[in-house]
């Protein structure tokens, strides 16, 4: 479990309060998060190619957008959540 201090920025949407980095060298969190709901470690494996994680990426985030951004987890979202804004953090 990570520094509950240091928070991360998911890749896909740009949520920020990830609790572990969502990978840490070749190493992945096995963190969900959950705004857009990607599963690092298991939806961007990639073969192992951190080449290859980007385009997972875009294409995760061109689906989530389409979607209508909504929430991914059970719970409620966070008091104030904004996906707009959040998601300019990975595509600005």
């Amino acid at each position: 479990m990570g520094d509950v201090s240091a928070r991360f920025l998911c890749f896909v949407c740009g949520y920020s309060d990830l609790v572990d980095p969502p990978w840490d060298n070749d190493e992945p969190s096995d963190e969900i998060c959950p705004s857009c709901g990607i599963h690092f470690g298991y939806d961007d494996a990639a073969g192992g190619d951190p080449g290859l994680r980007e385009s997972i990426y875009r294409e995760w985030r061109r689906r989530w957008i389409a979607a209508g951004m909504r929430w991914w987890s059970l719970g409620d979202a966070p008091v104030g959540w904004d996906p707009e804004a959040q998601l300019r953090s990975v595509t600005e």
